[in-house]
C-alpha cells in the first residue's frame, strides 16, 4: 500500500510539473479567445473555396494574408504557421489533412513581448517570418522580432498551450530563423538579416545551437552571400534529403522575386545554387518564401505566398518534382528547367479524401470565446470587450477613450479586425449601441495605411451615421468625413462590399475621386440599414490599401473622446462574411 501511495504521489507531482512547463502564462488573457475545442468543425467559407470538389484544387489555397508560411507534417496531420507582425493573438496555427483544406486551431500567444513595447501599436514590428519544426515529440516555433532578437516557443499540442517565449538570441536585425537537428545530434539555426535594422542584408548566417534549442553556441558563419546574383536573399528553410543539406530561400524581393535552392554535402557549404520557381509566364508575381513538405505517399509540395496589395500575402500550393536531387517547384511550362506557379492542379495524395473546410470568418458571438480569426493591433486590455455567451448572444465592445489630440485611427489599439478572406466579399454586422455621452461611437472599419469606416455616433442632435476616410494614416493625416445621416434608432446593420478591380480595367484607370487619390485593387463600398434588408450606400467607394507588411483588414470598433465615469458600449449581435 505504501508503495502504491508513493507511486501515486510521484505520478501527480510529475503531471503537475509537466503541465507547469507547457502552460503559456501569456495566454491567460482577460479577453478569452477560441481554441480548437470550441470552434465549429468543417467551417465552409461562402466566398472562397480552393477545393474544386473533383479531386483538384485552385490557387491560392488561402486567399488571405498568411505571410511567410511554414508547414510541416506529423503523421497524418499538416500544421502551418505564419507571420503576424504586431497583430495579436500572434503566430496562428492552422491544421489540414490534405494541404488544401485548412482550419485555424490556435494562436501561440495572446500578448506579445516585450509587453512595454507592444501594449502600444507598433505597425510592422513583432513576429516576422517564423519556422515550425517537430523534434522528439515536441513542436517548436522560432520567430524573429527584428528589433529585439530571435525567440523560441514549444508545445506538445500545437492547438493547445505553448511555452513562454524564450529569447534565444538578443540581436538587432536578425530575421527569418529556422532550426535544424542533424542525425548526429548536432543542432543548428540558420537565419537572414534585415538591412533596415542591422545594416546587413543578402546573406544567410548559420549558428551551432544547443540540442535542446534554447541557446546559440557561437557567433555564426556566413554560408551564402547573395549580393551578386540573388539580392535580398532571406527566409531560409533548412532540410536534409539523400545526403544533401538543402536551404530553400527566396530572393529578389517580395513582389518581383524567385525561389532559390542551395545544396551541399557539408552543412557549412560551399553550396550549389539553383532557381527552382519563378513567375515566368504565369500571373503569380513574386512566387517565393515558404516551406517544403512531403505526404505520407511520398509526394513533395511547396507552400508559398504571393503579394496581392490590399489582400495581403495570399497562399499558393505547388507540386514539387525531384530531378537529379534538385526540386522543381510548380510546372516547367517553357522547358527552361525552372518551375512556374500553377493555377489548378490535382490535389495531394494523402491516402484518403477529407471534407472541405476553410479558416473561420463569420462569428455569431454566441460562445464564451470569440473566434480565432480575430486580432488586435496591440496587446489587449481587459476592459475592451467581453463575450456574453449563449445567455445573450452578443459581443460587447466598450467605448474606450482615444488619446487626446489623435488625428486618425492608425494608432488606436482597440480595433478588432480580421483578414480579407477573398477577392470579392461583403462583411455585414448588426449591433445595438448604448451611448452614455456624446462623441461615443461604434462601427465597421476597413483598416490599412489608407482606411475608411462607417460609424454610429451620439451627438447633441441625436444618433448619426457617418462615413469617414483617411488617406495616408501612417503619415498622420487627419480623417475627412464625407457623408452623414441622422437616424432614429440605436440598432443598425452596417455593411462593406469589397470588390477586386483588375488593374487593366477601365474602372481601375479612371476611378480617381478626391477621396481615392491612391486607387488600389480592392474597392470598398459602405452601406447601412435599420431593418437588415434594405441597405443604403453612404459616401463614395473607397480604395483599400495594405497596412505595414500586412494586408488590409476588416472589423469592428467602439471608441470615444475624453473620459467619463461610465463608458457606453456596442453589443455586436453577429459579424458575417458573405457574397
Amino acid at each position: 500500500m505504501r508503495k502504491i501511495s508513493l507511486f501515486l504521489a510521484v505520478f501527480f507531482v510529475f503531471v503537475h510539473v509537466t503541465n507547469a512547463q507547457t502552460v503559456n502564462l501569456s495566454t491567460q488573457s482577460a479577453i478569452p479567445l477560441g481554441t480548437a475545442n470550441n470552434q465549429p468543425t468543417n467551417y465552409i467559407s461562402k466566398v472562397w473555396l480552393s477545393d474544386n470538389g473533383d479531386g483538384t484544387y485552385k490557387n491560392p489555397v488561402l486567399h488571405a494574408d498568411y505571410s511567410d508560411p511554414d508547414v510541416i507534417r506529423v503523421g497524418d496531420d499538416f500544421y502551418m504557421t505564419a507571420s503576424s507582425f504586431n497583430e495579436v493573438p500572434a503566430l496562428p496555427i492552422l491544421h489540414s489533412k490534405d494541404l488544401v483544406n485548412w482550419q485555424i486551431v490556435g494562436n501561440v500567444f495572446q500578448n506579445q513581448q516585450p509587453f512595454a513595447c507592444y501594449d502600444s501599436v507598433i505597425h510592422g514590428g513583432g513576429v516576422w517570418a517564423p519556422s515550425m519544426r517537430y523534434h522528439k515529440g515536441e513542436f517548436y516555433i522560432y520567430y524573429p522580432d527584428p528589433d529585439y532578437g530571435i525567440w523560441m516557443v514549444k508545445a506538445i499540442n500545437p492547438a493547445g498551450h505553448w511555452s513562454e517565449p524564450l529569447l534565444v538570441k538578443k540581436s538587432l536585425g536578425w530575421i527569418d530563423p529556422c532550426p535544424f537537428w542533424d542525425e548526429d545530434g548536432n543542432a543548428y539555426l540558420i537565419n537572414g538579416m534585415a538591412g533596415s535594422r542591422s545594416g546587413i542584408k543578402s546573406v544567410l548566417i548559420m549558428n551551432r545551437m544547443s540540442e535542446d534549442g534554447t541557446r546559440l553556441l557561437d557567433n555564426g558563419v556566413i554560408v551564402f552571400d547573395g549580393h551578386e546574383n540573388h539580392p535580398t536573399v532571406e527566409g531560409p528553410k533548412m532540410y536534409k534529403r539523400n545526403g544533401y543539406y538543402y536551404i530553400l530561400a527566396p530572393a529578389g524581393g517580395v513582389g518581383t522575386g524567385w525561389q532559390l535552392v542551395l545544396r551541399s554535402k557539408n552543412i557549412y557549404g560551399p553550396y550549389e545554387e539553383k532557381v527552382v520557381l519563378e513567375k515566368g509566364t504565369s500571373i503569380t508575381n513574386g512566387p517565393h518564401q515558404g516551406g517544403w513538405v512531403d505526404t505520407q505517399t511520398g509526394e513533395s509540395w511547396f507552400m508559398h505566398f504571393q503579394d496581392k496589395d490590399a489582400y495581403g500575402r495570399i497562399l499558393h500550393l505547388e507540386p514539387v518534382k525531384w530531378v537529379n536531387d534538385w526540386p522543381l517547384i510548380g510546372v516547367d511550362t517553357d522547358g527552361n528547367g525552372i518551375g512556374e506557379p500553377v493555377l489548378t492542379y490535382k490535389k495531394p495524395n494523402v491516402g484518403k479524401t477529407y471534407l472541405v473546410e476553410t479558416p473561420q470568418e463569420s462569428d455569431e458571438f454566441n460562445d464564451t470565446k470569440i473566434g480565432l480569426q480575430w486580432q488586435w493591433p496591440a496587446n489587449p486590455k481587459s476592459n475592451w470587450c467581453f463575450p456574453a455567451g449563449a445567455a445573450y448572444g452578443f459581443l460587447r465592445l466598450f467605448n474606450v477613450p482615444m488619446r487626446d489630440g489623435i488625428q486618425n485611427r492608425w494608432n488606436v489599439p482597440n480595433l478588432l479586425t480580421q483578414k480579407f478572406p477573398a477577392p470579392d466579399f461583403s462583411a455585414v454586422t448588426k449591433f445595438t449601441f448604448t451611448a452614455k455621452t456624446i462623441d461615443e461611437e461604434a462601427g465597421l472599419i476597413v483598416m490599412g495605411i489608407d482606411y475608411s469606416r462607417i460609424s454610429l455616433k451620439k451627438t447633441d442632435k441625436g444618433m448619426v451615421v457617418y462615413k469617414s476616410t483617411c488617406i495616408d494614416a501612417e503619415g498622420g493625416k487627419p480623417e475627412v468625413n464625407s457623408a452623414e445621416e441622422y437616424i432614429f434608432t440605436n440598432t443598425v446593420y452596417f455593411k462593406v462590399k469589397v470588390e477586386n478591380i483588375n488593374p487593366n480595367s477601365p474602372e481601375f484607370n479612371t476611378y480617381n475621386t478626391a477621396e481615392n487619390s491612391r486607387w488600389g485593387n480592392a474597392k470598398c463600398t459602405f452601406s447601412y440599414s435599420t431593418d437588415g434588408t434594405n441597405f443604403k450606400q453612404i459616401g463614395d467607394s473607397f480604395a483599400a490599401k495594405k497596412g505595414k507588411w500586412i494586408g488590409a483588414k476588416v472589423g469592428i470598433f467602439a471608441v470615444r473622446k475624453g473620459k467619463t465615469y461610465e463608458s457606453g458600449y456596442a453589443d455586436f449581435d453577429w459579424f458575417r462574411i458573405e457574397k
